[in-house]
C-alpha cells in the first residue's frame, strides 16, 4: 500500500514539474508611431498657448469656477454610466477568478443514504442479501480532480482572462473621462446661454427704449407712423429670442441633473443665477505625443486587447497536444451506520487519465487560424487607434487656437459696434438720420454679441475638448 501511494505521489510531482511549458507568443508592447513633438502653432499675442509640460490631471480646476469643479466631483461620484462601468469591471473581476481556479485541485465531498433492496435473478447482490431483504447503504467521501497544465492552456487562459479586466477598466475610465467632459461642456454651453440671454435683454431694452423715443419723435410731427411701426418690430423680433434661449437654458440644467443622477430641474436653484462663460488664460500644459498611450483610456484598452489575442493563441496551440487529468476519491461505504467509519468500510481511488487528439476534422487548425487571425486585427486596431488619438489632439489644438482668433476679432468688432449704435441714436436724436439706420446698426451689435458670447464658450469648449483627447481626468 505504501509503495502504491509513493508511486502516485512521483507521478503527480512528475506532471507538476511538467507544467512549466507555455505554448503560444508572449505579449510584447506595441511601439506608438508617435512625433516626438506636437506640432503646435504659435500662439498670437494675447492668446493662451500650450507648453509640453506634464498635463494637469484635474484641469476642470483651472477655469477657476467653484460651482464647475463641485459637480464635477459629484458627478464622479453619482453617475449611472459611470457605476455601471464599476459594475461591470467587477464582473470582470469575477470571471478571472473562474478561471484561475482551474490551476487549483477541484476536491468535493459527498455523503448519502439510500435504502434498496436489489433482484433475486438478477446479478450478483453486493449486500449478501441475495435479493431476499432489503438493506441500507451509507457512504461519504471526497473526490479530487486536476487537470496538469502541461503546455500552459490554462496559464494562458488566465492571461486572456488578466487582459479582459484590464479592458473593463479601461472601458471605465473611458466612460469617467466622458462624464467629466460632459459635464464641464454641458456646464460652459449653461453659461454661454445664459450671457447670450443676457445679451438679448440687454438688447431688448435699447430697443424698447427707441421705440419710446420713435413715439416721443411722432407727437412731435418729427417720426412717421413707419418709423414706429418698425421700432415696435424690433422690440417684438428681440423678445422672440428670449424663449429658445429661456428653454436651451433650462434643458441644460435638466442634462447637468441628469449627469449626476438626479431628477429633474434639481439644480435649478444651483444654477438659474447666470455667471461668466468659465475661461482658462494660462499656458495650457499638454504633454509629449509619447505619454498618450499611457493616458488615453482607448488606447490603454486597444493594447489590452491586443494582449488577450496574443494570449489566445497559446489557449488555441495548447488543445493540440496530450491532456492529462487526476483524478482520485477516498471514501467510506458500509450497510450499518455503526460500521461508516471504520478501517474496514474504507475504499478509495487513484489515477491519471491521458487523452490525445487524433482526429478534429481541421477544428482544432480552425481555431488556432481564427485566434491567430484575431491577433492581427487587434494589432492593426490598436495602430489605428493610436493614429486617431493623435489626429483628435492635433485637431483640438487647431480649434483652440482658431477660436481665440475669432473671439478677439469679435470683442473688436462689438467694440465698433457700440460706438456706432451710440452716434447713431445721436444722429437720430438730432434728425440727421432715419430709423432704418438705428436698426440696421443695432441688429449688427446684437449678432456680434451674440457671436462674442458663443465665440467664449467656444474657446473654453475646445479646450475641454483638448484635454479630453489627451486623455487626462480620470486619473484624477
Amino acid at each position: 500500500m505504501n509503495s502504491k501511494i509513493m508511486t502516485c505521489a512521483v507521478t503527480c510531482y512528475s506532471l507538476l514539474s511538467l507544467g512549466g511549458c507555455v505554448m503560444g507568443p508572449d505579449f510584447k508592447t506595441p511601439e506608438t508611431p508617435l512625433a516626438a513633438h506636437w506640432a503646435n502653432t504659435p500662439s498670437q499675442s494675447g492668446h493662451s498657448g500650450t507648453a509640453e509640460s506634464p498635463v494637469d490631471m484635474r484641469w476642470w480646476d483651472s477655469f477657476g469656477d467653484a460651482q464647475l469643479s463641485a459637480l464635477v466631483r459629484e458627478a464622479q461620484t453619482r453617475n449611472f454610466d459611470l457605476q455601471m462601468a464599476a459594475s461591470r469591471l467587477e464582473q470582470s473581476r469575477a470571471m478571472r477568478r473562474q478561471v484561475a481556479a482551474d490551476t487549483l485541485p477541484a476536491v468535493d465531498g459527498s455523503a448519502g443514504y439510500s435504502r434498496s433492496r436489489n433482484s433475486q435473478r438478477g446479478l450478483n447482490d453486493p449486500s449478501g442479501k441475495e435479493g431476499k431483504q432489503a438493506f441500507n447503504l451509507w457512504n461519504g467521501g471526497l473526490g479530487i480532480s486536476w487537470e496538469a497544465d502541461l503546455w500552459g492552456s490554462v496559464k494562458r487562459s488566465v492571461e486572456v482572462a488578466d487582459a479582459s479586466v484590464q479592458m473593463a477598466e479601461e472601458d471605465r475610465h473611458a466612460v469617467q473621462l466622458l462624464v467629466i467632459v460632459q459635464t464641464a461642456q454641458d456646464y460652459i454651453e449653461l453659461r454661454s446661454t445664459q450671457q447670450g440671454l443676457a445679451v438679448v435683454e440687454q438688447n431688448l431694452h435699447i430697443a424698447q427704449r427707441s421705440l419710446e423715443l420713435t413715439r416721443l419723435q411722432l407727437k412731435e410731427g418729427v417720426a412717421t407712423d413707419l418709423e414706429v411701426s418698425e421700432a415696435a418690430a424690433q422690440v417684438a423680433e428681440i423678445q422672440a429670442r428670449l424663449a429658445p434661449l429661456q428653454q436651451h437654458s433650462a434643458q441644460l440644467i435638466n442634462a447637468l441633473s441628469l449627469l449626476l443622477a438626479r431628477e429633474p430641474r434639481a439644480l435649478q436653484a444651483q444654477l438659474s443665477t447666470p455667471a461668466n462663460v468659465p475661461s482658462y488664460t494660462a499656458t495650457v500644459p499638454i504633454g509629449l505625443p509619447s505619454e498618450l498611450a499611457e493616458r488615453r483610456p482607448d488606447i490603454r484598452r486597444a493594447q489590452a486587447q491586443l494582449h488577450a489575442a496574443t494570449a489566445a493563441i497559446g489557449v488555441a496551440e495548447a488543445d493540440f497536444y496530450p491532456r492529462i487529468t487526476l483524478s482520485g476519491n477516498m471514501g467510506f461505504q458500509a450497510l450499518q451506520l455503526s460500521d461508516l467509519g471504520s478501517w474496514g468500510s474504507r475504499s478509495f481511488a487513484f489515477g491519471p487519465g491521458l487523452s490525445v487528439p487524433l482526429f478534429e476534422g481541421g477544428r482544432l487548425k480552425g481555431a488556432l487560424q481564427l485566434q491567430e487571425g484575431r491577433q492581427q486585427e487587434a494589432g492593426i486596431g490598436f495602430q489605428k487607434t493610436v493614429l486617431r488619438a493623435w489626429h483628435e489632439v492635433d485637431d483640438a489644438l487647431v480649434a483652440y487656437q482658431a477660436n481665440q482668433r475669432r473671439r478677439d476679432s469679435l470683442l473688436q468688432a462689438v467694440a465698433h459696434n457700440q460706438r456706432a449704435l451710440d452716434s447713431v441714436h445721436q444722429q437720430y436724436t438730432q434728425g440727421t438720420v432715419d430709423f432704418l439706420n438705428v436698426l440696421t446698426v443695432q441688429n449688427a451689435l446684437l449678432a456680434n454679441q451674440a457671436a462674442l458670447v458663443d465665440s467664449t464658450a467656444q474657446v473654453s469648449l475646445s479646450l475641454v475638448d483638448l484635454y479630453g483627447a489627451l486623455g487626462g481626468g480620470w486619473q484624477g
